[in-house]
């Protein structure tokens, strides 16, 4: 393609984006959410882009297409992206095991051989809910977040896996804490300066960071909701308005929705415009599906007709807010939505958002 051509489509493109936020107004109203924003992507620009609603449910300021939207467990395919470029430099592989990282760590012997992806894939055994003290330990905050995770991972690992590493999928958040900490100790630096480092400045996701969006004395980010009925109840920004750092890279990302939808573009691309930062290949390894299942490393993997076959897909919750990424490789297209609550509705009105935009951009490709 000359380059002329592809500066005229890519001004189309750009000619395309609209504000959608009227379209989501109905939406959120069905469904009772506080604040809802999505916003869709197409060969890297943003095609659309809304945001409506109040930051808290109870006040009278409203969501803007800049406030900052708590992904949950989006975030395991960042941090299973940033293991995909540690391994691209050669800091660890996707082979690395718990001996070969905490060679002087006790552990329980079962630990020894787990491998960093069978931790990302969710079959390493790690359990669904940690042990009590553990959670409870985590929840005070003692220390860096490094240390918090360190503490979390030794007291994880007394305990044998359960079910056997590689047997069978189990969803764990624990396992992300784990792969945290692995990637941790073989480069020296916190998993949060790693995730500015290598992914949220090179992807110019210049809102991005961790824990509540805003703050406990000013309206400036929407607050998450705890769902009761149809009745929203407000959450200040604090400890107790999100995970603890321990659990970190399994679920504590914020960012802007224009962000989101950036991040899934550059997977949906899968490095076809490459910007160097990460190979053709280790994306064909985070999108693929292991073990017969449909989880690969951060992503579920499905089919749709929309998507031209393969779709990659994940949400988030914290329980007090909700985001969902779906992401077509074959069309190098993504769509993302978010709220400031969790529970059914949020999850029915952001997929009832995706499906809008989906709509949206097939109408406009025909």
């Amino acid at each position: 393609m000359r380059v002329g051509t592809a500066l005229l489509i890519a001004l189309a493109v750009r000619a395309m984006a609209a504000d959608v936020s009227e379209l989501l107004e109905p939406i959120r109203e069905r469904y009772g959410l506080p604040g809802l924003a999505a916003a869709s992507i197409a060969a890297g620009e943003i095609l659309d882009a809304g945001a409506c609603g109040l930051r808290r449910a109870d006040g009278k300021e409203r969501v803007t297409l800049d406030d900052k939207w708590h992904l949950g467990s989006c975030t395991k395919s960042m941090t299973a992206s940033l293991a995909a470029m540690l391994a691209e430099r050669g800091a660890l592989k996707w082979e690395t095991t718990l001996a070969d990282v905490f060679s002087k760590l006790e552990m329980d012997a079962a630990w020894r051989e787990v491998k960093l992806e069978q931790l990302l894939a969710h079959r390493a055994g790690a359990p669904a809910n940690p042990p009590p003290a553990l959670l409870i330990a985590a929840g005070m905050r003692a220390g860096t977040p490094t240390a918090q995770r360190t503490a979390f991972v030794r007291g994880l690992l007394q305990t044998p896996p359960d079910p056997a590493p590689g047997t069978k999928f189990a969803y764990s958040n624990q396992g992300y804490a784990i792969a945290g900490a692995m990637i941790e100790k073989v480069t020296g630096k916190p998993w949060e300066e790693l995730m500015r480092e290598m992914l949220f400045h090179p992807l110019k996701l210049d809102g991005a960071g961790f824990g509540a969006p805003g703050s406990a004395d000013a309206m400036d980010q929407p607050w998450g909701h705890l769902r009761a009925g149809m009745h929203n109840g407000p959450v200040t920004p604090g400890p107790l308005a999100d995970n603890p750092p321990a659990i970190g890279p399994a679920g504590t990302v914020h960012l802007r929705i224009r962000d989101l939808a950036r991040y899934a573009g550059w997977h949906a691309n899968e490095a076809r415009r490459s910007d160097g930062l990460l190979g053709a290949g280790s994306f064909a390894k985070l999108h693929t599906a292991v073990g017969g299942g449909d989880y690969a490393l951060g992503w579920v993997v499905l089919q749709r007709p929309w998507a031209g076959g393969r779709v990659l897909t994940h949400s988030g919750s914290n329980t007090m807010n909700f985001a969902v990424m779906w992401v077509a490789p074959e069309r190098d297209f993504a769509v993302v939505a978010a709220t400031n609550v969790a529970g059914e509705e949020a999850a029915k009105g952001c997929d009832e958002a995706v499906s809008n935009l989906i709509r949206r951009w097939e109408a406009g490709r025909r």
